[in-house]
């Protein structure tokens, strides 16, 4: 299954990659960079900022900088990443930056459930700001 990421709420995206990749079908998210966390911008990198400067810079936690790796994290939250189970499920899905030539023809689904129009409010921040916010290197 192919998802298209722009304008979707990455909660909501999340939360369905991981139901899918669970009963076993194999989840590719395109355009990762343009999906949306919902609250305001000031919420939100500050979110991610207290992330960055928790830890240890050679113990961790380590917090990625690339959009498909955030993506790819908040669906590791909706997993059961540690049991083999969760693992396998996890290997299912991959996540891309724009749409690889591979899946240019494919069809793609979007999510209506999950997209940023269902928010009570129009505060959201996308994921390649988040990126930016956090250093990603071009």
């Amino acid at each position: 299954m192919i998802i298209d990421g722009e304008n979707l709420i990455v909660g909501r995206l999340a939360s369905f990659a991981a139901k899918k990749a669970r009963m076993g079908e194999k989840i590719v998210i395109v355009n990762s960079e343009k999906a949306v966390f919902s609250g305001s911008k000031k919420d939100v990198f500050e979110r991610f900022k207290r992330k960055r400067k928790m830890g240890n810079v050679f113990k961790g936690p380590f917090v990625s900088r690339t959009p498909d790796r955030i993506v790819r994290r908040a669906i590791r939250g909706m997993v059961d990443y540690k049991k083999s189970r969760g693992m396998e499920a996890y290997r299912r899905i991959k996540c891309y930056v724009g749409v690889p030539e591979e899946y240019k023809n494919e069809k793609m689904e979007k999510l209506d459930e999950a997209n940023v129009g269902k928010l009570p409010n129009l505060k959201f921040v996308t994921v390649d700001d988040i990126s930016k916010f956090l250093g990603k290197n071009d």
